[in-house]
C-alpha cells in the first residue's frame, strides 16, 4: 500500500556551516529529566505487568509527572534534608479488563498505582544514587482511566495499530560535532566509572553547548554531592579536575577551539562562598521543579538549529500514540538513510499521522535531504525510500524497543 513518501532537496546550510550552533542536554539528575525518566519507567512497568496479567499491552498515558522540589541544607562534609520532594504521577491507564468467557463476563484488576509507584522509586534509586528514596522523596499517584473513545481506537485489530492522534514526530542525521560533544560530556559525567573516580559529582548535570564559527564554548553546570566535599578548596580542585576530563573527551570529537567553564555562578570567597552544592546530587531537593517535556527532545537533546516537535515523548503509550512513535521512528529513519545511503550528506524527517489510520501508513512521509557535491536526488531516491518503507513496514519495533527499555525516549 502507498506509504506517501515524498523525498526532496534541502535548500539551506550543511549544520556544519552554519555560523552559529547551539545545542543543549539536560542531564538524568535534572529535574525534568527525572519526570521523563520515571514517566517513562512506570509506562514499561505498566507494559509488562499488562502483558503478565491481562495478555496484552492496555491503553495508558503516564507523561503528566509533576516534581515539586523540597527543600535541603548542603554543607561541606555533610547535609540534610530539610522538606522531601514531592513527586505526583497522573495520567490514563486501564485497572481493570473485562473479558467475555463462556457467555460470563470476567472482570480481572490490577494494582495500577502499586506497580506505577514502585517503578517511580526503583527508577529513583537506579538513577539518583545519593537520594534516599524514602525519606527524601513523597511519591503519590494520581493516575485514572483511560477515556472510552481513545480505549476504542486503542484496541482496533489491524494490520498495524491505528493512530491515537492527528500529530507529527521528526528526527535528523547525523548529530553536528557540537552535538556529539554535548551528548557525550552528560554521558561521561554521569557513567558509573566516572562516579566511582569522582563520586562528588552528583547527576544533576546540564551541558550547554555554543559553536560560533570554529569555536566551541561549552558551561556545564554540574550538582556536587555535599558530603563527598570537604571544604571550598576540595570543591574547586574537584571542579578542576572536571574541566580537564572534560576538556580532553571535547577534543577527541573535533579539531575546533573548545573552551570548557564549569558551574560559573560560583563565588570562590572562602569568607562567604557560594557554589552549587547539593546533599543529593539533584537540584530537586532545593527549589528546582520538574515536568515532563520541558527538556530534552526523543534524541537527548535540545537543539533550535535543527527541526524539533514539542510533543512529550517519555510517558506515552508504545502502541499507537505517535507522537512518541513517529518521533522515535524518524530518528531511526534519519540514522539508517545517513549510514546506508551513500552521497546522503544531512537528512531531515517528517512523519503526519492521521487519527483513525493505521500508524504504518502516515499522511506524509518526509524526507528532505543535502547530498554530497556530484550527487544527485535520482541518484539516492531509490535507497532513500526503501530504506523509509522498512521502517515503517515494521514500525512495531519501536514498541517492542520501548518495553525492553532498549532505545532512548529523552
Amino acid at each position: 500500500m502507498k506509504k506517501n513518501i515524498f523525498i526532496e532537496k534541502l535548500i539551506q546550510k550543511p549544520i556544519e556551516q552554519q555560523e552559529i550552533e547551539i545545542v543543549e542536554r539536560k542531564g538524568i539528575g535534572h529535574p525534568d529529566s527525572i519526570s521523563d525518566g520515571i514517566a517513562e519507567s512506570v509506562s514499561r512497568a505498566l507494559c509488562n505487568a499488562y502483558i503478565e496479567q491481562f495478555g496484552e499491552i492496555m491503553h495508558h498515558n503516564t507523561d503528566e509527572v509533576q516534581i515539586t522540589a523540597g527543600e535541603s541544607d548542603p554543607v561541606f562534609g555533610g547535609g540534610d534534608i530539610i522538606k522531601p520532594m514531592d513527586i505526583l504521577l497522573t495520567g490514563r491507564g486501564i485497572a481493570e479488563f473485562h473479558n467475555e468467557k463462556n457467555g460470563k463476563l470476567e472482570i480481572k484488576k490490577m494494582g495500577l498505582d502499586r506497580i506505577a509507584i514502585a517503578a517511580a522509586k526503583e527508577y529513583l534509586r537506579e538513577n539518583i544514587i545519593n537520594l534516599d528514596v524514602e525519606t527524601a522523596t513523597v511519591v503519590e499517584c494520581k493516575i485514572g482511566h483511560g477515556s472510552g473513545d481513545l480505549t476504542d481506537v486503542f484496541k482496533r485489530k489491524g494490520e498495524a495499530p491505528s493512530s491515537n492522534d492527528t500529530s507529527f514526530g521528526v528526527g535528523y542525521a547525523p548529530f553536528s560535532e557540537t552535538e556529539n560533544i554535548v551528548l557525550a560530556t552528560e554521558n561521561l559525567l554521569n557513567s558509573l566509572d566516572f562516579k566511582k573516580k569522582y563520586p562528588q559529582v552528583g547527576e544533576d548535570i546540564k551541558v550547554m553547548g555554543l559553536r560560533d564559527d570554529n569555536h566551541i564554548v561549552l558551561t556545564v553546570a554540574s550538582a556536587m554531592v555535599s558530603k563527598y566535599v570537604n571544604d571550598l578548596d576540595h570543591y574547586i580542585d574537584v571542579k578542576a579536575k572536571v574541566h580537564d576530563e572534560v576538556q580532553k573527551l571535547a577534543e577527541k570529537y573535533t579539531e575546533r577551539n573548545v573552551e570548557v567553564y564549569i558551574n560559573t555562578a560560583d563565588v570562590h570567597d572562602p569568607e562567604n562562598p557560594s557554589v552549587y552544592l547539593t546533599v543529593t546530587g539533584t537540584s530537586a531537593e532545593m527549589g528546582d521543579d520538574g515536568s515532563v517535556g520541558r527538556g530534552n527532545r526523543a534524541n537527548g537533546l535540545i537543539t533550535p538549529n535543527r527541526p524539533m516537535s514539542m510533543e512529550a515523548t517519555s510517558g506515552k503509550n508504545p502502541i499507537n500514540h505517535v507522537g512518541k512513535i513517529y518521533n522515535l521512528l524518524s530518528n531511526k529513519i534519519a540514522n539508517n538513510i545517513t549510514e546506508e545511503v551513500e552521497g546522503v550528506k544531512q537528512v531531515h524527517i517528517m512523519l503526519l499521522s492521521q487519527i483513525g489510520k493505521p500508524i504504518n501508513l502516515p499522511k506524509a512521509a518526509s524526507v528532505q535531504m543535502i547530498l554530497e557535491n556530484g550527487y544527485q536526488i535520482e541518484n539516492v531516491n531509490k535507497q532513500v525510500e526503501e530504506v523509509t518503507d522498512y521502517w515503517l513496514e515494521n514500525i512495531t519495533s519501536i514498541t517492542d524497543m520501548l518495553v525492553a527499555g532498549k532505545i532512548r525516549t529523552f
